[in-house]
Formats: C-alpha cells, sequence, structure tokens
C-alpha cells in the first residue's frame, strides 16, 4: 500500500486532524513528493465569473471540510481508489481575487504544473469559470471531449454589454479556442427559462449533444450513460460537473439554481456507468456555502468527487497494466 492514503478514523476521529480533500495527506505545488503522484486534488477558489449569487470562492474549503465522511472503499466498483493510484491534496490554486484575468492565468499555470507531470487533477471549485483555464492546460496539445453535467449550458456568447469571460460563457470560449472538440461533448440536465428561445444554437451547430431533462426523464439514466459513451468515444476527455445540475431541493448552495432536476443518486449512477472513459482531468463547481447553511450542498459535492476520483483512479491503474 502506498504512502498517499487517507487518514484512518482510529486514533484519528473524522473531525480532528487539518482539513483535506478525503484526508489525504497534503502534497503543495513545489513539494517533491508531487513526482510521485498520479491524481492531484486541488481547490480553485474563486468566483469572479459570477452573475449573480457570488460565493463559491468559499466552495473548496467547505468541500473539504465534508469530504471527511469519504472511507477508502468504493462498494459498486468493488475496488479502493487510494490503492489504485497515488491521491493527495496539493491545495489550493492560485487566484488574484482583485484581477479576473490574472486569476484565469494563475489557476491554468498551478493545474499545469500537474499536467506536466502527468498527475490526473480533480479540481473543487469555484464558479463555472475556472473550467477554462482548467482546460487550457489539460488540453494543451490537443483538444478533448467532455461530459457536461449542468443545468445550463455555458456557451453563452457574453452578459452586460460585452463580458465574455463569466460563469456562463467557459465552454463557448474553450471551442474558440480549440481545447474542446464539441463534436465528442455531451450536456446532460440542461432546464430551465431562457433569455431567448435561440440561446442553445450556437452548440448546437457546433455539433453539442444537449440532453435536456425532459429528454433524461424521458430516456431515463441507463441510456443517457449510453449516448455518454458513445458522444465521447475513447479519446482523452474531461468531465465537468456543475452542482445546479442537481435539484436544488438537494443542493440549494448554488449560485444560479433551477427546480426539476435529477437526483443525488441518478448522478452518482450516471458517474458511476462512465467507468472505462478515458478522462485527463475533471472538475465539480459552483458550490456557494453563503447559501446553504447544512452544509448538504458541499456533502454532495464531495461524494461526486469521490464518484469521479474513482473513474480517473482505474484510468491510472489500466495504464498501469
Amino acid at each position: 500500500m502506498s504512502d498517499f492514503q487517507p487518514l484512518g478514523i482510529s486514533p484519528f476521529p473524522r473531525f480532528s486532524h487539518i482539513a483535506t480533500f478525503m484526508r489525504l495527506p497534503h502534497v503543495p505545488l513545489d513539494d517533491p513528493r508531487l513526482d510521485e503522484l498520479d491524481i492531484g486534488l486541488i481547490g480553485v477558489p474563486f468566483d469572479l465569473g459570477v452573475t449573480n449569487r457570488t460565493g463559491p470562492r468559499h466552495g473548496p474549503r467547505q468541500i473539504r471540510d465534508q469530504s471527511a465522511m469519504i472511507r477508502r472503499g468504493h462498494r459498486v466498483h468493488g475496488t479502493y481508489p487510494f490503492q489504485q493510484a497515488n491521491c493527495a491534496d496539493v491545495g489550493d490554486a492560485e487566484i488574484n481575487p482583485a484581477n479576473l484575468f490574472d486569476s484565469l492565468a494563475k489557476i491554468e499555470a498551478s493545474v499545469g504544473k500537474l499536467v506536466a507531470k502527468g498527475i490526473r487533477p480533480l479540481s473543487a471549485g469555484g464558479d463555472h469559470l475556472i473550467s477554462l483555464p482548467l482546460l487550457r492546460a489539460v488540453a494543451k496539445d490537443r483538444p478533448v471531449g467532455m461530459v457536461h453535467f449542468d443545468a445550463h449550458t455555458d456557451t453563452w456568447d457574453s452578459y452586460f454589454g460585452g463580458e465574455k469571460y463569466t460563469h456562463g460563457t467557459p465552454f463557448r470560449r474553450a471551442i474558440e479556442e480549440g481545447l474542446l472538440d464539441p463534436k465528442r461533448v455531451i450536456q446532460i440536465g440542461i432546464r430551465g427559462s431562457v433569455y431567448d428561445l435561440d440561446d442553445d444554437r450556437w452548440g448546437l451547430e457546433q455539433g453539442i449533444r444537449i440532453i435536456y431533462i425532459e429528454d433524461y426523464f424521458r430516456m431515463g439514466p441507463d441510456a443517457v450513460i449510453e449516448e455518454a459513451r458513445r458522444v465521447v468515444g475513447d479519446g482523452p476527455t474531461y468531465l465537468s460537473f456543475d452542482v445546479d445540475g442537481i435539484d436544488p431541493a438537494f443542493t440549494p448552495g448554488t449560485g444560479t439554481p433551477e427546480v426539476g432536476g435529477y437526483t443525488p443518486a441518478d448522478a452518482q449512477k450516471m458517474l458511476r456507468g462512465l467507468r472505462g472513459i478515458d478522462f485527463v482531468g475533471a472538475d465539480v463547481v459552483e458550490v456557494s456555502p453563503p447559501f446553504d447553511q447544512s452544509g448538504n450542498t458541499a456533502l454532495v459535492a464531495a461524494n461526486l468527487m469521490f464518484e469521479i476520483l474513482a473513474l480517473l483512479a482505474d484510468r491510472v491503474a489500466a495504464t498501469k497494466g
């Protein structure tokens, strides 16, 4: 067993010691042990892209607290992800809370240190604009596909008279920059009222496969899983999960809640069904603690991160033979 293991509950109860993601060792980005990692869990405490309800900058810290509930084994996969891959909490990406563009550059540079060493990043946001610098790091050498869980497509062009960089625009910018192959992108759970009935036209014209929530409930999670696998195929793929994809009855602590979503149980089922896809990185975003005093949104996010970590660990184990 590697040294990169979560703290056990004996003699260390879950409420003790410094909070890290899933009680994993803390290995800073300048630590020589970084070379030994396969998966780096990183916080991105940024919300300068939010257009209404701020607060996701506090998401990584609360997710760390709630992730103390995560245990070693994945009951459904029948695996021990922390034995399949060396995992650690590498701390937070650098950000500049007074400058959006400097923050995007710092986030890209921080995650780029992981990617340069062959480490798969699993990021906790932060608002959804963080996906853009994360993709700039992960897809630097070639475009990737994406499985995207969300209530919103995040492919709008601009807000407020021409602002191009908000949490509603990251995937339009990513496609324009050649980071995403739109024909290998699927978006699951899109719903809610719209500014214009043509809001989704641009993405559809690029070839994005959109599964609206009405489609989701008609198809069921098993058919959605199969469609996701068909769309992304065998190539390198990114996974982005906005917690507002889940119904706000379960995840109220988010910036843009939309009623009528799927449940956390269905989200877990869909993620488990993606096992074997070549995920090269992932994020869970839009946890906004000020809007959820119970902490349940962060608890859901921590469990989503564990599901995704299990997928990444499977890929690591497969590549190691």
